[in-house]
């Protein structure tokens, strides 16, 4: 824990004198790689590097039964394992909260933009629909896992194949009934406050120096449909404001990015 201390102090320095690691600018992101179906028995997957933080995502598509209150819906269950080979802070073991967060974090801006339409998801209401399992694994942490595990997770579904199932519901392998449709293109911008300047997609040594974070997620009119607030510290509604300007020129150029997938 000293070595964080020691490189919080640092990053805070640099950052209040405008210094970011490659000459970042305060609003810009590291190198986005995105790479889809690379997980052979996976109804969809992606792998995304963003800067050096490394994520997997995959896809299964199960049937099951609707909820009670939600009859004529499929659903969508989100789940982010923080690997042990990712961070020598991660763990084997249950969920930790930061595991939850994210998992809730990007299930939620997921869910808000209506990228899915959980009605096309049903077979017979009330009785059978298709379930949506996404399970996205961090292997290697370098600052930014919201943003990195919420790419992940929506290059994997927009590239993923509904399995083909016969008259009896059983899925027939290896055929498949076309692609996962999204209706939405919804786009997640995570940024830190340090040093009272706010810096889009903080790196490992700025996620350590992180005074208060903000997760925001727009869809394809450019509305927020998810907002996240992280750490103690807080933003004014200037610093907020100036937030959502960058998030919408952000959507439009990373949207291109998922627009070639």
């Amino acid at each position: 824990m000293l070595n964080y201390v020691y490189d919080i102090e640092i990053t805070k320095g640099k950052i209040a004198k405008g210094v970011r690691e490659g000459n970042r600018k305060d609003n810009e992101y590291r190198e986005l790689k995105i790479e889809t179906d690379i997980l052979k028995n996976a109804a969809g997957s992606a792998k995304v590097q963003l800067g050096k933080t490394l994520v997997y995502a995959g896809i299964k598509i199960e049937l099951g039964e609707p909820y009670p209150d939600t009859p004529e819906e499929g659903g969508i269950t989100l789940g982010v394992e923080l690997s042990p080979i990712g961070a020598p802070e991660f763990y084997a073991g249950p969920p930790s909260e930061l595991s939850i967060e994210l998992s809730r974090v990007v299930d939620r801006g997921i869910r808000e933009s209506k990228a899915i339409d959980f009605k096309k998801l049903v077979l017979i209401p009330g009785e059978k629909a298709r379930f949506i399992f996404v399970d996205i694994y961090v292997l290697n942490y370098d600052g930014n896992m919201f943003d990195a595990c919420f790419f992940a997770a929506l290059a994997a579904l927009k590239t993923t194949k509904i399995p083909k199932l016969d008259k009896e519901f059983n899925v027939i392998k290896g055929e498949y009934d076309g692609k996962l449709k999204l209706e939405k293109m919804p786009i997640m911008s995570t940024y830190s406050k340090i040093s009272n300047k706010i810096i889009l997609d903080p790196d490992l040594n700025e996620d350590y120096a992180t005074e208060a974070r903000l997760s925001i997620t727009l869809e394809d009119d450019m509305n927020i449909c998810a907002l996240q607030k992280g750490e103690k510290g807080s933003f004014s509604f200037e610093e907020l404001k100036e937030i959502v300007k960058t998030s919408k020129k952000n959507y439009k150029e990373t949207r291109k990015i998922f627009e070639k997938l």
